[in-house]
């Protein structure tokens, strides 16, 4: 496994992080132990989760499940590894049906963590992070509250997760004229499919150190290549539309990966994890064999040209302004 720092902090996370949103809607329990024990044998120490996970994730969902936090602390209990790993949350989504059961309102921050806590079966949350923007609470009232979880011993770091980049500058500048360290990482959509981020976010990332954390590195499977024929999945029917958009790149795509001896799934986390930017990705992993898949992407060799080539197949947007204004 291969370490590195969590954006400019002194911590360090593994190059392959686990992804636990399926952790009680695609994984059961036993399945969910399974990955987690392998994990950490493969040198995993960055876990990731949202009090909101354990269920279909929908933008309109009237309540969240908090089934993946209780299942990694039935698994911490039973382990005894809780030092072993960097265990990282979120908050925003809602929780219950009050008007402040959601968002990232000091009341609110307060609650969710404690309810986080307790399901994780933990005292301390070491990257507590924001899932979403919330553009009606002041960052001076967000700050407060997690200075105030810090000071608690509850949270160690703050992270943010699908901000703007404008987001994420507004929130460090209020962070740096409170002398707090702010944020240390940002979790956005992030993989071949989907470089949009590269025009204004990346940069603003790289201008405050603050280390990026992708999320869906396979675009939900699709760059794990097209099914062969008769290939039973449970997700195939869901994602015929984008195996149309991108045929002509899978094709060429799946050709190239040919080449250099590698699976579609291999080389497209290995492209992620040969960005600077990147602290650590995640694998969202529905079974153990998924997991070392990704782990694997640690082996896989990018030259110069190689990853030319796949800016050809998957070009980026370019970084503003010179992307529209040069």
């Amino acid at each position: 496994m291969e370490y590195r720092h969590l954006g400019r902090s002194g911590l360090r996370v593994s190059a392959i992080g686990l992804g636990c949103m399926n952790f009680g809607d695609a994984a059961g329990e036993p399945e969910a132990f399974e990955i987690m024990d392998r994990a950490v044998e493969l040198g995993v120490n960055f876990f990731d989760t949202a009090d909101v996970y354990g269920g279909p994730q929908r933008p309109d969902m009237l309540k969240g499940y908090g089934t993946s936090e209780e299942i990694i602390g039935d698994w911490l209990e039973r382990s005894g590894r809780r030092d072993e790993i960097v265990l990282a949350t979120k908050a925003y989504q809602p929780m219950g049906l009050g008007p402040n059961d959601r968002r990232l309102s000091a009341y609110h921050l307060k609650r969710a963590c404690e309810a986080s806590l307790r399901r994780l079966k933990t005292d301390h949350i070491d990257v507590y992070q924001m899932h979403h923007v919330d553009r009606a609470t002041p960052y001076e009232e967000i700050w407060q509250a997690m200075e105030q979880l810090i000071a608690e011993g509850k949270i160690t770091y703050v992270g943010s997760s699908n901000f703007a980049g404008w987001d994420v500058a507004t929130a460090q500048m209020t962070a740096n004229g409170r002398r707090a360290l702010g944020l240390v990482s940002e979790q956005s959509l992030y993989n071949l499919t989907n470089r949009a981020i590269e025009q204004e976010l990346i940069p603003a990332l790289e201008h405050f150190g603050i280390g990026l954390i992708p999320w869906s590195p396979l675009a939900m499977g699709v760059l794990a290549g097209r099914p062969k024929n008769g290939e039973p999945t449970v997700r195939r029917a869901l994602q015929s539309q984008p195996y149309e958009r991108f045929s002509d790149q899978l094709a060429e795509y799946e050709i190239f990966c040919a080449e250099l001896g590698r699976t579609p799934a291999e080389v497209a986390q290995a492209w992620l994890l040969h960005q600077p930017i990147v602290s650590t990705l995640i694998a969202g992993s529905r079974t153990v064999e998924q997991l070392e898949v990704a782990v694997a992407a640690l082996r896989v060799e990018l030259d110069a040209e190689a990853l030319a080539e796949l800016d050809r197949i998957w070009p980026g947007p370019g970084t503003a302004p010179q992307s529209y204004a040069w």
